[in-house]
């Protein structure tokens, strides 16, 4: 086939897969228009070039966002290279400079990642593209299984790359698809298209950095590869669609085993001891997921399972993973957020209220609001009043109405059914000695009075 008919058959199948990205997810939403995630390189070049002919044509803006990483010393370059390609070509660039931290754990690629598409997601929400196209191909894909198969994925992992989807949790937000109109393409159709096109792209110098596996991969597994077996990045690029829809299955079992094993707004255990071991990784994960944390490795997961699963049935058991906390309490697993703890020094605040309509307290992570009420503590007397917030003494006992008797804070707590981990933050109001307020549970009813309009229901708000 001569250049110019691949180039020809190249920008036809691009113009057919972006069609049908845009048709199924973004139709009628591209009023302010596509971004390409442009670093200059040959296959991001090659993606900029095809875009900026098919927005021309359906007469779409067109954005160009490039990702200062600040890694190479090329850096200013790259990015005054793309700049003054994009001048030139009459496309809107926008840019970034993020810092990469280099001992945050997960590695300088993981960070690079990681920072890069919170970058372009801060960019899509500026100029309100919903639509950003990466230039990931064919080989990216045979690669990306490679790599998931030498670190022990699952099914999830072996799926590779979508031709589209949402990342909220790399982007930063949910308003914008990621769409990948090159995956089904090889690299050499696109440094055929870059040459009959006379493109003009950078070399990074880290690509062929054999440190980093995935360089590893592609200079010295993929050649012999392709030697053994001709055409084996399609076949593996293939196997991740078989994979994709071994994975939609497992989705739609989770989903539905979410249901059944829902249990106010945790997971029933008794439920959870009915599926079998596989079901119940696979209702973790997909838990997990939903809650955007860190896949736990398999023997991180059976570890959790194990504790949640095989303590004393009256045991207060919480794991902890990633940004959450796992919590068993009464038959139930629940899944909270890890909060910092209340530094000593911010255990009490005083303070007295001057009327408005809420008052915030950092230290505590949350807000003391004071509801106008028919019933409550009258308005100018606790306004004369020094108060304090702070958390729980021992000892406090709470009267919540004359006709009820008073109860220790345990006892209330219980008959609420408020779990173990959020009795520990909730605050109490308190006059001196005297307890005023318990957050999730009710106020003192000695200090409160009957009149409409002239009384106040406090209430507690966590951010």
């Amino acid at each position: 086939m001569r250049s110019d008919q691949h180039c020809s058959g190249l920008e036809q199948t691009f113009s057919k897969k972006l069609d049908a990205i845009i048709a199924d997810f973004c139709e009628g939403k591209l009023q302010n228009g596509v971004a390409v995630a442009y670093s200059g390189g040959l296959d991001s070049t090659v993606l900029l070039s095809l875009a900026m002919n098919y927005c021309r044509r359906s007469d779409i803006p067109l954005f160009a966002f490039h990702v200062h990483h600040g890694l190479s010393s090329n850096a200013d370059a790259w990015l005054e290279h793309c700049r003054a390609s994009c001048v030139a070509a009459g496309i809107s660039f926008q840019s970034e400079c993020i810092q990469v931290s280099r001992d945050s754990g997960d590695g300088v690629e993981a960070s690079a990642r990681k920072g890069r598409y919170l970058a372009l997601g801060r960019m899509s929400k500026n100029t309100g593209t919903p639509l950003i196209l990466a230039a990931h191909h064919q080989d990216d894909q045979a690669e990306t299984l490679l790599l998931q198969l030498l670190r022990g994925s699952g099914v999830a992992g072996m799926s590779g790359m979508d031709v589209c989807h949402r990342a909220p949790n790399l982007f930063g937000h949910d308003e914008v698809m990621l769409g990948r109109p090159l995956l089904t393409e090889k690299r050499s159709t696109l440094e055929a298209y870059a040459s009959q096109q006379g493109l003009n792209y950078i070399e990074d110098e880290s690509n062929t950095d054999q440190r980093y596996l995935r360089n590893a991969i592609r200079h010295s597994v993929m050649p012999v590869l392709e030697a053994l077996s001709p055409g084996y990045s399609e076949r593996i690029a293939r196997s991740a669609t078989h994979f994709q829809a071994a994975q939609d299955l497992l989705l739609e079992v989770a989903q539905q085993d979410f249901v059944n094993c829902t249990y106010e707004t945790g997971l029933a255990i008794a439920a959870m001891r009915a599926l079998s071991p596989a079901r119940r990784d696979n209702l973790f994960r997909y838990w997990f997921s939903r809650a955007g944390v860190r896949m736990p490795t398999t023997s991180r997961l059976q570890e959790m399972q194990s504790q949640l699963f095989d303590g004393r049935e009256d045991a207060r058991i919480t794991v902890h993973h990633d940004t959450i906390a796992i919590h068993r309490y009464k038959d139930t697993v629940y899944l909270s957020d890890q909060q910092a703890e209340v530094a000593e020094e911010g255990r009490l605040q005083e303070f007295v209220w001057q009327g408005q309509a809420y008052i915030h307290f950092p230290e505590f992570a949350g807000s003391l609001y004071f509801d106008q009420s028919v019933h409550g503590l009258e308005a100018s007397w606790l306004q004369s009043q020094a108060l304090s917030l702070h958390l729980r003494r021992g000892g406090e006992r709470l009267k919540l109405a004359e006709n009820r008797s008073t109860r220790d804070m345990k006892s209330h707590f219980q008959s609420l059914r408020i779990p173990f981990w959020q009795r520990e933050r909730l605050p109490y109001v308190s006059i001196g000695q005297d307890l005023l307020f318990a957050a999730g549970v009710g106020m003192q009813s000695r200090f409160c009075q009957a009149a409409p309009g002239a009384c106040i229901s406090l209430r507690w708000v966590f951010d």
